[in-house]
Parts: structure tokens; C-alpha cells; sequence
């Protein structure tokens, strides 16, 4: 029997791709008797028999068992199928086929009996391979359960967006049961805005076919969260069949996340606080930065109240302290600005309460307190205050106070609170306060202690500097001392830089400027010794370089220790107002610098070109010394690195605009005039200090003390110094007395003539005696008399005790008791004694 058309093929089993490519359901037609009359192109694909071999033979050859029972239970041989179908609507069974290659395959069909018009039966049978029957049963049957058992709400939607299938979970999220879901479309079923989102996803899932995984939403009752996920469904042949949709309720997940996001903010909140009041000692600055931390984070608003003694520096309030006493609001912070902010939070007002109020009993208990209630608010100070009268304006209705408690001491309170528009405080909350107010409590502590041992350093420095400065004749004096670190805020540190003015004998002075390493009250106390070390010395009336050796000879004495030695720069000038002569030697220090008038209006400055030496505390280094002849009026200017030195530029570029300051100046200016603006204008902003203040402040930026003196050189008025030479001879006592005489009688100094002349005569013997050589004689008048006599002899004059028989030894005796003072120093050759007389 031959084949039928390929049309009939075509017609029997279609030609579009569909649930049937996956079955692959193959059809079989034979006659009454089992002869094959058809066979499908799929059953080749099944059984891999072609068409043209099969057509024609009895399909009970290729069965390798028999055929189940029928429905009705009736036994099914291969000859039965026919003998069944007659008695039953159709006959449905498994088959065990031999396969091409000889292999057995397992089908399962289903059959009917057909009576064309000419009325000779034939039999029309599908057949399916079982196994991949059981796979689309399986996927089936998991698909049903999933929609039946899923935790999960699970929804089908066509192409057209309505609801096809829905399970019951949905059906409980959704609040609607499934039969008004289905043929329905999201608008239908859910709120507007939450269908007005999922229609977009849909349209978007549909169009381009990315799924979109876990948007959440809320719940459609308004309690709650959901997680919405969609994707697209197509065929096998790509045709898109709808879109499927799954929903979750995950309100205790986002519940937690909240928690954990809060936790997190919480922790961050308290690192940030953390770092911002790390590196601050400034009680003030921390109560600022603190309240400002919590605003808008944490609070509307916010305070920082403490005892007055805790931003002073002073002691903590003792445990008998009146819980009363009113406390000092230092910082205060504000989501927004207005009169009723302005009243309730100003910086630096005094904030009195009750000894029965909120704040007195956090105060004196150490208890944080929670308020919640309008009552409670109302009784936060005491009754009538502005402050909470201006809270409740506000719309306050949650209110948390806090004490600031280092050390086991109460310095005060941290208040925050919350207005409309925000969650009132929870315990939570609370608890966070609390810890965030334990940590603020022991900065701002440390900045107490902190700052009472600057006052401490800062008095004691104050101490160690001159107290006096002279003014010795020819030489006008200016100077400043600013502390190190001075800002706006008054955090002025003590240091180790110091200035000196010395009067040394023949109406010399000396001027002194040094730096100390290090800031605190260890290196004022070194600055001390070592400024104490300098003007013991200047005493011996030493050169410059000679005096910094010997200083440095003596560096570990002066030191702190052994485990902290002395490290200082220095600086020592000699001036002889006499002679216009200035002598100095540097260790280690920042080159002085002389202004000399150019005569045009202007000044020329010039670096001081000494060699620079080693800082003191640098052993086996020698220290030289230079000598200057100045100008009458020049300006000698000394000073630390801390003028010009600053974080972030080398030293030269402050160097160097230091000196384009000085060089701007005009004629003549005033010495303090000078102080103030170099102090005032080497950084915009800073302030100059009255004269000498140790408090003054200094350059913004600077973080070292700056010691700044200046000093006008100058030279003797007209006719108030005499000076001769005389040689080695017998005359030359009674030569000195008579020049002598004669010049106190000039300058009417008649009255000390006879004192004088007695000690010069004592003085030229003595030099006559042991010197043999020539003898200089000097008298300079200034605030007292003073003469000087030299001789080429090196070894100085000891004063003796001559007893009743001796003929000599009386001469220095005398000058000792005659003269208001005296002494010796040492030249380039011999020595010089002198000795002073008082004018009045």
C-alpha cells in the first residue's frame, strides 16, 4: 500500500513548532486486520523505521512484549486492538517497539476506530515515547504543586496583562480572593500608585524581555513591604505568551535591614563624632563641633551645658556642688533659624533650672532621661521658663537629656531633641546618646586638664621671661612674645622661645633671644635654666662666642635628662653704644637681620652674615663671632623660626617675606609700630599684642612661639665719654687723676671728684705694678659714672684681706667698698676692670 500525500502529513501534524515538537506525537494509521497504512515522519523519528518499509507490514512484527490492558481491563494482543476498539470509545495502552537499530523503545498510545464514507474501517493511532511523556507530567505536576504549596504569591499574565493564574498565597497577599483576580488586570486588583509601578515593569518585561528581579514595593494595604519580581514567557519558537510574576512578603526582611541600616548609621555616627573631637583640647570648640554633629543626623536640635569651671580650665565640681547652680550652654546647634531657635538655643547663656527639674536630677543623679510627653517638657527646668515655652513653639515633643560624665564627675549634659515631622527618641536612641555623650565627656575632660596645664606652663613662662627690660643709654628696646598654637580661640601654648635684654659693665647691653625645642611646661622649665645659665654668664662679661661655648659645655646639666637633652638655638649680641660696635654669635638660630635707613625714605635689610653654628646641646662644635660697625639709628631685629617658619613652605619663602615687610616700612617708624605689623600682616587675620604680652596672639597658622625684639642702635650724646692712654711710668697715676678731675668738673661732677680719683689711682697702680704696659683710662656719664682702666696683663685683680702690718693688697678693698658695683673682663689683650658710680 502506498504512502499517503506529504499534504496529508503536513495536515496531520502541522508545521508549526509547539508542545508537540517536545512530545513528539507521532501518528499511525492501519487497517481492521494490523497492516500499516501510515507512518508518520515522527514515528520515523521515534522508531527510526522510514515510511517506505513500514507501509504495508503488520505492526505486531516490531512489538518485543504485548500491549497493556485496555481501560476496560480486557487482555490487548496485537490482534485485540481492532476487537477492543469495537466495544470501547478508544483503546489506550503501552507498547514496546523494536527500534531500527535494535534497541527497545517504549511508546504509549492511544487509539481510535474510523469509518470513512465508503465504509471500510481503519484504525488511527498516537504514539508518544513515554519517557518524554513522563517528563512534561513531571514539569506539570511541579508546577501544580508550586502554585499550591509556594510560600511565595505566583501569578501568570497573557499578552493582554491579565491575571490567567494565581495561586492562593497571592491571593492572601493581595487580600482578594482568586476568582476576582482571574481575567483581570493589575489595575483591577491593586491600589492605583502600586499597580501604576507594576504595569511599567509589566510593559517593560513584555517589551524587551530582562526580567526585573526583587522591586520592592509596599504592600497594598499600606502595612508592609513586598518583593516583586517578573520575567517573560515564550515558546519554544519564541513567541512571547505572557508574563509570570512572583511576590513575597518581606516586610520582617526590610524590618531588619532597617535595624541593621540604623545600627550601621548609629556606628558611623559615633566615628565620625569620634574623629572630629580626636584632635581637639579646646573645651569650647568641642561643645561646638559636638552639637553640631548631631544636627540634622540625630536631633533637630541640640546642647551642650557645662559647669563654668570645666571650659575655664578650673577644677570639677566637687560632689557637695549645688545641683542647681546654673550651667553654661557652649554649644547649641539648629535644623533651621528664628527667633523662638534664638531663644532657646543662644551660645554662652547661663541656663538655670530647678533642683527638682529634668535637668537637675540628670545633673545630680547621673540618670539620662527620655521626655515624651508634654508634662514632662514643661518641667525640664523650672516653671515660666522662655526656653521651653520657645521648645514647645518649635513643635518639640521628644526630648532626651544626657549627663557628660568622665572620671566619675558630672561636667554637665548633652540635650537633644526632636519636633514635628520626625519619630519621637526610642531607647535605642537613648542608649546611642549615652554612649556618645561618655566618649564627648572624656575629650572634653582632657581638654579641662589640658588646658589648665597650658595656664600652668603659660604662668610659669610668663614668670621665667623679663619682668623689667631696661633701657640702657643709646639703645631703644621694643619686643613681643606670642605662645605657640594661637588662634581666635585662645589655645595659646606654652613654649621654650624667650628674649633678654642684659646690661653689661661700660654702659654695654646685651641682647638675647633663644628657642627651646618642644611646647609645654617641660620646655619652659628648660627655657628658664637656660635663660638663667645665659644672664649668670653675661655677668663675666664673656664675647658672644666664648659665652655660647660655655653654655654648651653645660647642656647637660640644663637638660631635663638624660633620656631628654637640651636642644636650643640661640642668638647673643654685644652692643657698645660708646663705640657703635655690635658683637654676636648665633647657635643653630634663624639669621638676625639690621635695617639701615637708606636716606630716601626707605630701608635697606640686611641678613646678618655670622656663621650659624650648632643649636646648644650639639657637643664638639666651636662658635664664632662677628663684630659690626652700625649706622647711628639702624635697627637690630632678632627673632625664632616661629615667625617665619610654617607647615607647608620652606623656610626661606617666610625668610624672605619677612624681609620684603621690613623693607616696606617707612622712615623713622616707631619700634612697636614695627612689632605690630610684622606680627599682624605676615598672615592675614592675626592680631598684634600689647607690648610684651604673653598672650598676644600671632600669625594665623603659626603652631611655634615667636620671641621678637628689636633694638634702634645708637651711639652716646656729644661729650659723655673721655678716654686717654698713658705709658707704663711712675706719673701716670697722678696724670689719670688729674685728667680725671678735670672732666668731672665739665660734666659738674664736682662732688664725685675725690671718690673718683682715689680709685683710679688704685686701679693705674695696681697696673703699674704688674702690667708694665701702656694703661688705658675711659669714663663714659650715662645713668651712673662709669671709668675703666686697662692694661695689657690678662689676670685679673683679686680682691684681698691685708691685715694691719701689710704695706699693699688695699687697692681693690677700696674700689670693692667705694664703687656701687665693679668687676673685670677679658679683651682681644689684657683685661679691663671697671667700676661704677652712682650720679646722685
Amino acid at each position: 500500500m502506498s504512502d499517503p500525500p506529504k499534504a496529508f502529513h503536513g495536515a496531520v501534524e502541522g508545521v508549526t513548532t509547539s508542545l508537540l515538537d517536545t512530545l513528539r506525537v507521532g501518528v499511525v494509521m492501519f487497517d481492521t486486520d494490523g497492516y500499516i497504512l501510515l507512518w508518520s515522519p515522527t514515528v520515523e523519528e521515534i522508531l527510526g523505521w522510514p515510511g517506505e518499509r513500514m507501509v504495508g507490514r503488520h505492526y505486531g512484527d516490531y512489538l518485543t512484549g504485548a500491549p497493556t490492558a485496555s481501560p476496560s481491563g480486557a487482555p490487548a494482543r496485537p490482534g485485540d486492538i481492532y476487537a477492543t476498539l469495537r466495544n470501547e470509545e478508544y483503546w489506550r495502552g503501552k507498547l514496546r517497539v523494536r527500534h531500527l537499530h535494535g534497541h527497545t523503545v517504549e511508546v504509549e498510545g492511544r487509539a481510535h476506530l474510523l469509518t470513512p464514507a465508503d465504509g471500510k474501517p481503519f484504525i488511527l493511532a498516537n504514539i508518544v515515547e513515554t519517557s518524554r511523556l513522563r517528563a512534561v507530567e513531571q514539569d506539570l505536576a511541579a508546577l501544580d504543586a508550586l502554585f499550591a504549596t509556594s510560600p511565595l504569591g505566583i501569578a501568570v499574565f497573557d499578552t493582554e496583562r491579565r491575571y490567567v493564574r494565581v495561586n492562593e498565597a497571592l491571593a492572601r497577599l493581595n487580600g482578594r480572593p482568586v476568582a476576582e483576580m482571574l481575567g483581570r488586570t493589575l489595575h483591577e486588583v491593586l491600589p492605583g500608585s502600586m499597580a501604576d509601578n507594576l504595569a511599567q515593569i509589566q510593559s517593560l518585561v513584555l517589551e524587551t524581555g530582562r526580567p526585573v528581579v526583587d522591586t520592592v514595593l509596599t504592600a497594598p494595604d499600606g502595612h508592609g513591604w513586598r518583593s516583586v519580581s517578573y520575567g517573560r514567557l515564550t515558546s519554544p519558537d519564541g513567541r512571547v505568551l505572557g508574563v509570570s510574576s512572583t511576590v513575597m512578603d518581606v516586610t520582617e526582611r526590610r524590618d531588619a535591614m532597617e535595624k541593621i541600616e540604623r545600627a550601621r548609621q548609629r556606628l558611623k555616627l559615633l566615628d565620625d563624632i569620634g574623629v572630629a573631637l580626636g584632635d581637639l583640647l579646646d573645651v569650647r570648640r568641642i561643645a561646638r563641633t559636638l552639637a553640631n554633629a548631631l544636627v540634622p543626623r540625630f536631633a533637630d536640635y541640640s546642647s551642650v551645658m557645662l559647669h563654668s569651671a570645666v571650659a575655664s580650665g578650673g577644677e570639677l565640681p566637687r560632689p557637695g556642688h549645688p545641683p542647681h547652680t546654673p550651667l553654661l550652654q557652649l554649644g547649641a546647634a539648629a535644623k533651621d533659624r528664628g527667633p523662638a531657635v534664638e531663644r532657646l538655643l543662644r551660645a554662652g547663656q547661663d541656663i538655670a533650672f530647678e533642683a527638682g527639674s529634668i535637668l537637675g536630677n540628670v545633673l545630680s543623679s547621673a540618670t539620662p532621661h527620655l521626655a515624651m510627653s508634654r508634662h514632662e517638657l514643661l518641667s525640664a527646668t523650672y516653671p515660666g521658663d522662655p526656653r521651653v515655652q520657645a521648645a514647645l513653639d518649635l513643635g518639640v515633643h521628644s526630648l532626651m537629656v544626657v549627663p557628660l560624665r568622665a572620671r566619675g564627675t558630672v561636667l554637665g549634659l548633652l540635650v537633644l531633641s526632636r519636633a514635628d515631622g520626625r519619630a519621637a527618641f526610642d531607647r535605642d536612641d537613648l542608649a546611642l546618646a549615652v554612649e556618645l555623650a561618655g566618649r564627648a565627656a572624656i575629650s572634653l575632660d582632657n581638654a579641662r586638664l589640658y588646658a589648665r596645664e597650658r595656664e600652668s606652663a603659660l604662668m610659669l613662662q610668663r614668670s621665667l621671661l623679663p619682668q623689667n627690660v631696661p633701657s640702657p643709654p643709646g639703645v631703644q628696646i621694643a619686643y613681643r612674645y606670642v605662645p605657640g598654637g594661637s588662634r581666635a580661640e585662645a589655645d595659646a601654648e606654652a613654649g621654650g622661645d624667650w628674649f633678654d635684654v642684659i646690661p653689661l659693665a661700660g654702659g654695654r647691653v646685651a641682647l638675647v633671644v633663644g628657642d627651646v625645642m618642644g611646647h609645654g611646661l617641660r620646655a619652659a622649665a628648660t627655657m628658664g635654666r637656660l635663660r638663667t645659665a645665659v644672664r649668670t654668664l653675661a655677668g663675666l662679661d664673656l664675647p658672644p662666642d666664648e659665652l655660647l661655648r660655655r653654655i654648651n659645655d653645660l647642656a647637660d646639666d640644663l637638660a631635663q635628662g638624660p633620656d631628654d637633652p637640651l636642644w636650643a638655638t640661640c642668638v647673643y649680641a654685644v652692643y657698645d653704644p660708646s663705640t657703635r660696635q655690635c658683637t654676636l654669635a648665633t647657635a643653630g638660630h634663624v639669621p638676625p637681620l639690621l635695617l639701615v635707613d637708606r636716606g630716601t625714605g626707605g630701608w635697606s635689610v640686611i641678613p646678618v652674615e655670622a656663621p650659624s653654628g650648632a643649636p646648644l646641646g650639639v657637643g664638639g662644635v666651636e662658635f664664632e663671632s662677628v663684630t659690626l660697625t652700625v649706622a647711628e639709628g639702624a635697627v637690630l631685629v632678632l627673632y625664632t623660626d616661629g615667625l617665619i617658619e610654617h607647615r607647608g613652605e620652606d623656610i626661606t619663602e617666610g625668610l624672605g617675606r619677612l624681609v620684603s615687610l621690613l623693607g616696606g616700612l617707612p622712615a623713622q617708624p616707631y619700634l612697636e609700630d614695627i612689632c605690630d605689623r610684622v606680627l599682624g600682616s605676615l598672615e592675614p587675620g592675626a592680631e598684634a599684642g600689647g607690648r610684651g604680652s604673653p598672650a598676644a596672639s600671632g600669625p594665623v597658622g603659626s603652631v611655634d612661639d615667636v620671641a621678637l625684639l628689636l633694638a634702634r642702635l645708637g651711639g652716646l650724646p656729644e661729650g659723655s665719654a673721655a678716654s686717654w692712654t698713658f705709658p707704663a711710668e711712675t706719673y701716670a697715676a697722678r696724670r689719670a687723676r688729674e685728667a680725671v678731675r678735670a672732666v668731672l668738673r665739665d660734666w659738674g661732677l664736682n662732688a664725685l671728684a675725690d671718690d673718683t680719683e682715689l680709685l683710679v689711682s688704685e686701679l693705674v697702680t695696681n697696673s703699674l705694678r704688674h702690667a708694665h704696659g701702656p694703661i688705658g683710662v675711659r669714663m663714659v656719664r650715662g645713668t651712673s659714672l662709669l671709668v675703666e682702666v686697662s692694661d695689657p696683663l690678662p689676670v685679673p685683680p683679686r680682691e684681698r684681706s691685708a691685715t694691719a702690718d701689710d704695706e699693699g693688697g688695699r687697692g681693690i678693698q677700696l674700689v670693692a667698698r667705694g664703687a656701687r658695683r665693679w668687676g673685670t673682663r677679658h679683651g682681644p689683650i689684657g683685661k679691663t676692670v671697671w667700676f661704677e658710680l652712682s650720679l646722685s
